[in-house]
């Protein structure tokens, strides 16, 4: 497994981790198989969108905003719209490789997300 350590410096944004999914697919000597991109956080996550389109990661991010509103949230720390939008994006995605390349489309990406930043950050990537 490859431990992988992220900065962020802002309280929300989306990082493109695709150099850091090849390294890890090289250091894993990973030629065809899934390669497991994991988020050991509760208030970030990781996501599989375009990469073409600056809109779109702030598209996200702003409708996150809006399902995430605070309406009463109790839990003391007032991150609970971080705590919410990373369980709704999820904490860890799967990565075909083939040949030793993920297989993503043209416009993809995989997307870490920070939703309570800045933060030092963990990224976890293993062979499955």
């Amino acid at each position: 497994m490859q431990t992988f350590s992220l900065r962020t410096d802002r309280r929300e944004q989306f990082l493109r981790l695709d150099d850091i999914l090849q390294e890890a697919i090289e250091a894993e000597k990973l030629e065809n198989g899934l390669l497991l991109v994991h988020v050991p956080h509760t208030t970030a996550g990781v996501t599989l969108n375009e990469n073409g389109d600056p809109d779109v990661p702030r598209d996200l991010l702003m409708r996150l905003r809006f399902l995430a509103e605070d309406k009463g949230y109790r839990h003391a720390e007032g991150n609970s719209d971080a705590h919410l939008k990373s369980s709704l994006l999820g904490c860890q995605v799967l990565v075909p490789v083939l040949n030793g390349r993920p297989q993503l489309g043209v416009w993809q990406s995989v997307w870490f997300c920070e939703f309570d930043g800045p933060r030092q950050r963990r990224l976890l990537c293993s062979r499955v």
